[in-house]
């Protein structure tokens, strides 16, 4: 992925960029605009972009050093904190309501299962953001402004920071192995494939903290040293 390509080509190797471009803020409408011209028109850094754009398209990508230093922990700091709200405000949400489609013909004690486990699970997820959002990203902003910060590190965030997408794998294989049979077959599908794509996009987003975030806040660090 170059700068030089076309935003509308970009998006088309991956279409999950599109809910990338949109936690950025950037509009759909670029016409024939390159990926440069359509992040400085939105008021992004392109470097930070790239970096975001890589771990989605690229199994296992690896940012350089470079990457790092030339892309910006507050822009990343943007997209985190619009992540957040993505998943809570619209995901979960969208969840939510096509698992209340699904269990309608349940009976209540068969509904409770799955929405316990789900519940329990969305509260886990808000703890975990709130603790970044409290904490690691006002952190990071800090930093960023070359200001040093006593009693915190990213060492500590790295050594307490756990997945959130696993439970999801769990969730699943309930609805698929204990789902009753009066449950609508397109209802439970729908409701998969939701969690299916929710679990995929939380696991490139520990990928970013964990292999972004981190490393681009430790560099930082060692500068207000």
């Amino acid at each position: 992925m170059r700068k030089n390509m076309k935003m509308a080509d970009l998006l088309g190797i991956d279409y999950r960029l599109l809910t990338v471009i949109y936690r950025l803020g950037i509009r759909l409408g670029f016409g024939e605009k390159t990926v440069e011209e359509t992040c400085r028109e939105s008021g992004v850094n392109c470097d930070t972009f790239l970096l975001i754009a890589n771990v989605y398209a690229t199994e296992g990508y690896v940012p350089t050093t470079e990457m790092m230093t030339a892309a910006s922990a507050i822009d990343l700091v943007r997209y985190l904190h619009a992540s957040h709200s993505y998943y809570l405000d619209h995901q979960l949400k969208e969840l939510d309501n096509l698992f209340e489609e699904l269990l309608r013909p349940c009976t209540a004690m068969q509904k409770d299962v799955i929405m316990r486990f789900f519940s329990e699970y969305r509260k886990e997820v808000e703890n975990h953001f709130a603790y970044e959002e409290d904490i690691v990203f006002p952190y990071v902003r800090s930093v960023a402004g070359g200001q040093s910060v006593e009693g915190y590190s990213m060492e500590t965030f790295e050594e307490n920071h756990n997945n959130i997408d696993e439970k999801l794998n769990d969730l699943r294989n309930i609805v698929m192995k204990y789902l009753p049979p009066v449950c609508d077959t397109v209802a439970a599908i729908r409701a998969l494939s939701r969690l299916c794509t929710l679990e995929a996009d939380l696991e490139k987003h520990t990928m970013i903290e964990n292999s972004i975030l981190i490393p681009m806040v430790n560099r930082l660090e060692e500068k207000c040293q």
